[in-house]
Order: C-alpha cells, then sequence, then structure tokens
C-alpha cells in the first residue's frame, strides 16, 4: 500500500481522520486561525497605528528646527531675572550668517485680526512669513498659488486664506483675485490653503490669513520684532547643530547670560521624529513577540491533536504495516493531517487579519493625506503561512516518526 500526496484517497482519508473529532479539531484549528491572526494584525496594526500618529506632523518637514525668545533666568549686564526679550532683523541676519545647518529659513509673526468680504466677517490669526515658510511648513493648495518672493520684496497686499475662512467668506465664490480687508485694510486674495496635520506654528494655516511678512510689519505696525524663527537643516546635519552658534549670537546681543537657557528656546522636530520612530519600533517588536506565541500556542496544539490521533490510530497503522504499507507512507499521512490543518486554519487566519486592517484602514482614511497604511503587504501574509507551514511540519513530525516505529504486531494487539 503506498500514499500519494496527489492522491485523491489520501485526501479524503486525511478529511476523514480530522473529522472523527469535529470539537477537538475546530478547537485546535482556532487556536491556529487566532495565532495567524494576531500576528498579521498586530503587524500591520503597528504600521497603521505610527501613520495614525505621524499625520499630527503630516507637512512638517522632519528636520524642522525653531527658536523663540523666552525671559531671563540669571540676573546678567544689567537685566533683571524674569525679564523679557525678543528678537529682531538683526538677529535673524546674524543667526542666518554663522549658524552652520541651516538650508530654508523663515521668520514668522502673528497677530489676530478680522478679514471681510461683501457682507461676511471672520475672525483669525493673521500670521506673516517669508516665501521659504512653504518650504518647511508644506501647505496643501486647493487654488492659486503661495507666497513667492516677489511679494515679500514689493510689500505686496495679498493674502493666502485658509480653507475654512475661505468657505466662510467667499461661499460657492473663487476667492482668486477678489479683494478683501484684514483689519480694515484692502488685500487681494491670491490662493486657499490648508494643512495636512493638526500641529502649527502659531495656528492652523486653515484658519488663518497668511501674508508676506514684510507686508505685515509695514502694514500693521510690527516693526522690526521677530515673533519665531523656524528653518530647516540640510540632509545629514540636524537641527540641534545650531543651537551652539544661535545662542551665541542672541546672548551677545541681547545680554543673556551664556548659561541662561530658559531665555532662548528651541524647538527641534527631528528629535521628536526620532522618538516617534523609536517608540513604533518597540511596538513593532512587541506585537511580533505576542503574534508569535500566539502562534507558539497554535503550533503546540497542532503537536498536542497529533499525538492523539496517533494513540487513537495505533491498530489502524499496525494492520496498514501488516498488509504492505510502509514506515514512510504512515510518516506521510500523519505528515499531511498537520500540514492541511495548519495552512488551512493559518490562511484563513491572514485572511480574517488582512480584511480587519483593510476596514480599519478604509475607517480611518483622511481625504488630505489619504489611508493611515493598516495592512499587510502580500509578502508579509505569504511569510507568515510560510512560517506555520514549515513549524506545522515540525509539529507533526514527532507524531509521525512515532507512528512510523510502530511494529505491526504490537501495533495490532493494541487496544
Amino acid at each position: 500500500m503506498k500514499t500519494n500526496i496527489f492522491d485523491i484517497e489520501n485526501w479524503r482519508e486525511i478529511g476523514a481522520s480530522l473529522a472523527r473529532n469535529k470539537t477537538r479539531t475546530f478547537l485546535t484549528a482556532f487556536g491556529i486561525f487566532w495565532g495567524t491572526a494576531m500576528l498579521a494584525l498586530l503587524t500591520g496594526g503597528a504600521d497603521g497605528f505610527k501613520g495614525v500618529m505621524s499625520r499630527q506632523f503630516a507637512g512638517f518637514s522632519t528636520n524642522l528646527g525653531g527658536v523663540f525668545n523666552g525671559t531671563r533666568s540669571i540676573s546678567y549686564m544689567g537685566y533683571n531675572k524674569g525679564s523679557y526679550w525678543t528678537m529682531n532683523d538683526g538677529d535673524i541676519e546674524a543667526i542666518r550668517n554663522t549658524a552652520p545647518a541651516i538650508e530654508n529659513s523663515s521668520t514668522v509673526n502673528s497677530i489676530q485680526g478680522t478679514g471681510a468680504y461683501s457682507v461676511r466677517s471672520k475672525n483669525g490669526g493673521i500670521i506673516g512669513v517669508e516665501p521659504d515658510y512653504g518650504k518647511i511648513m508644506i501647505p496643501v493648495i486647493y487654488s492659486g498659488r503661495f507666497l513667492n518672493e516677489l511679494d515679500e520684496s514689493d510689500n505686496k497686499k495679498v493674502v493666502v486664506v485658509g480653507k475654512n475662512i475661505a468657505n466662510e467668506l467667499f461661499g460657492n465664490e473663487d476667492p482668486i483675485g477678489k479683494r478683501m480687508t484684514l483689519n480694515g485694510i484692502t488685500f487681494t486674495v491670491i490662493g486657499v490653503a490648508g494643512q495636512r496635520g493638526e500641529a502649527s506654528i502659531m495656528g492652523r494655516i486653515d484658519d488663518s490669513y497668511i501674508v508676506s511678512n514684510s507686508t505685515m510689519r509695514r502694514t500693521f505696525n510690527q516693526m522690526n520684532v521677530v515673533g519665531f524663527f523656524v528653518y530647516t537643516s540640510p540632509k545629514g546635519m540636524k537641527p540641534s547643530d545650531n543651537e551652539q552658534s544661535i545662542r551665541r549670537v542672541l546672548s551677545r546681543r541681547h545680554a543673556i547670560h551664556p548659561a541662561d537657557n530658559n531665555a532662548i528656546n528651541f524647538m527641534d522636530l527631528s528629535e521628536m521624529f526620532e522618538i516617534i520612530d523609536n517608540m513604533f519600533k518597540g511596538i513593532a517588536l512587541l506585537a511580533f513577540f505576542v503574534g508569535a506565541g500566539s502562534l507558539l500556542a497554535g503550533v503546540i496544539g497542532v503537536g498536542n491533536i497529533m499525538w492523539i490521533i496517533v494513540k487513537e490510530r495505533t491498530h489502524e497503522f499496525g494492520i496498514r504495516r501488516a498488509i504492505g504499507a510502509k514506515p514512510r507512507d504512515i510518516t506521510m499521512q500523519v505528515l499531511s493531517e498537520s500540514i492541511v490543518l495548519t495552512l488551512v486554519a493559518g490562511t484563513g487566519g491572514v485572511c480574517f487579519a488582512a480584511i480587519i486592517l483593510a476596514i480599519a484602514d478604509k475607517v480611518t482614511a483622511d481625504p488630505i493625506n489619504g489611508v493611515a497604511g493598516f495592512g499587510i503587504s502580500f509578502g508579509a501574509a505569504l511569510a507568515i503561512i510560510a512560517i506555520f507551514f514549515v513549524l506545522g511540519c515540525a509539529a507533526g513530525t514527532l507524531p509521525a516518526i512515532k507512528a512510523m516505529k510502530i511494529k505491526p504486531i504490537e501495533a495490532i494487539n493494541d487496544k
């Protein structure tokens, strides 16, 4: 008697063997199903949650840095502890000339104001920026354009209106080219913009009026004051590489004690992205171990059921050996049952996880940033199934070896 893996009778026999104890087979298959599903869900879910968190900073350059003034915490050169200072244009020019790692940069000022068009008006932040701001805090341009160098150099009274404000002021009208007022001063709308994430610098673009900084200073009496200075660093360098240079410049120009870290505040978004990235690497590793534990539990279940099957079928195997079945045929029979149980339940688990992750990706989809990244790639799904295939073979090997070693006479007499 020869057992062939491609023999239809062999597969019928495998099905009949597994169906003899439906409850036991179901519970074992469910353990495998849940193990593969957990591994796939945790793997794909970790990527998705990372995508959801990253959306908060979508549009920000990952190598973004910034500096803004604080209050002195050390009395120095006639200035008391707690006294306030402000950055100015001269500071920014000195920083740009000396800081070693600045690629794009922009000053940022902000005041509260009221925009009006026709009979409608809307309060919001008026944010003055330089053209490079669009390379640092990358906006979504719904229509028109963002500010450019000519707007800055010619002090043009043009404004980029946030999407939410544009909807309220202009309704169904096309805002581009329309004349509106900001705090009673006439501006021409050149664009409608928004931002990708929730985080912002001095106000969300969607709820703000964006004008050139030169125009803002002249029109709204901001003089040479700078509220915030943002910049990006070249590839291979970090925003923090500029900190010591900027501290020296500002400490010298404003009589700030060199050791006074509270008077000059820095922001380094690259450090935040690095922390988030490391955190999710840890989550991914934890997800792998939890999923692997569930997977191992399922494989152990396969091994247990195969031991029981071998024990229950000892008499049958003895008869087969007596009528000519080779040890290899008995081994193949037991291994086939183990592999079938593992592959069917494991494939079902991966498919179930893929469906759940696809639903999660659809539910968390964002109209601007698209899907979050919940899901498992075809390659990863095949890898999980392949791992279960190998482990399923391993789980059935020892029972199969035991079945192979059964002597016909002993097996026939077994009760």
